[in-house]
């Protein structure tokens, strides 16, 4: 940080003025340059204890071993796995989802569509129709233009008419889109590059900030939520099980730890993997018994 030196007028100035502001610039240089040192000296600090760690885990493997004991594994990047393929069915027996059922017990309510007889020969009648089920999928884009209604009240106030409540203050984009990349996101597993490739082609206009922003910004009413099931299932719980499973994340290993039973079930991924990290997550936002 650099100080501003004030400035004395010319009448005011004596040699021995000059001689201390003359000081008090060569100790900023001075600071300045061993501010400059001291930051390379943590850079490289930081590296060195970052390979200091690589090889002390890799001493740990290496007594493991000696010891008769598996090393610690290395965790790689998560990917999805191609289900094994399934038995053929045995002989006489339908393979699984062959088997005839009523179109009836479809979720999705059909439109029935009239199909006329093309061409039909001279003399011929109608006799009914045959029903033919066909079940498809629609997914495509849509732009709202609001125009919304400007007023000037009798005190000369400007006021606009409000959005619909489902639109998001600031937001121009609908609760639709929103929930279908959240659920895209965390229960399917999509990437956002995938998502925005996705949007795009389906003629969106979205940017990959816009992506992370509506995925990760504003959600403290889900984390609010997440709290609340925790607390409230530890409350009415008889027993809990938990688990702790090595996960990666931005090329770092971590931990995820799962609290639950029957009544419900609390995920947390954190950096550590210890007892104290546990009682951590198990107590959440609450008081922190093992502080005091």
């Amino acid at each position: 940080m650099t100080l501003e030196l004030p400035l004395i007028p010319a009448d005011e100035r004596t040699p021995l003025v000059d001689a201390l502001l003359s000081l008090l610039h060569a100790q900023q240089q001075r600071l300045q340059a061993l501010e400059e040192e001291i930051q390379k000296l943590a850079d490289v600090s930081r590296q060195r204890l970052q390979v200091l760690e690589e090889e002390v885990q890799k001493l740990r493997d290496e007594i493991a071993r000696l010891n008769g004991q598996k090393p610690r594994p290395t965790l790689t990047p998560s990917r999805l796995e191609t289900p094994p393929p399934r038995p053929p069915p045995a002989d006489g027996e339908k393979r699984p989802g062959s088997q005839k059922r009523s179109k009836k017990d479809a979720l999705l309510t059909p439109e029935p569509v009239l199909v006329p007889f093309p061409d039909r020969p001279p003399g011929a009648r109608t006799d009914g129709y045959e029903e033919y089920f066909v079940q498809d999928l629609v997914i495509y884009g849509t732009a709202t233009l609001y125009l919304r209604e400007r007023i000037v009240t009798a005190e000369g106030k400007y006021l606009l008419a409000p959005l619909p409540g489902d639109i998001l203050p600031g937001s121009h984009f609908g609760p639709d889109l929103i929930a279908y990349l959240i659920h895209e996101h965390r229960v399917g597993g999509v990437t956002q590059p995938l998502l925005r490739e996705q949007l795009l082609n389906l003629g969106i206009d979205i940017s990959a900030g816009q992506i992370h922003n509506l995925l990760t910004e504003n959600k403290d009413d889900f984390h609010q939520e997440k709290e609340e099931v925790r607390t409230a299932g530890l409350e009415v719980s008889s027993y809990i099980g938990v688990d702790d499973t090595g996960a990666r994340h931005d090329g770092h290993n971590g931990s995820c730890t799962a609290i639950g039973n029957d009544l419900f079930a609390y995920f947390e991924s954190t950096d550590s993997k210890s007892r104290l990290n546990f009682l951590q997550v198990l107590q959440g936002n609450g008081p922190r018994l093992y502080d005091q």
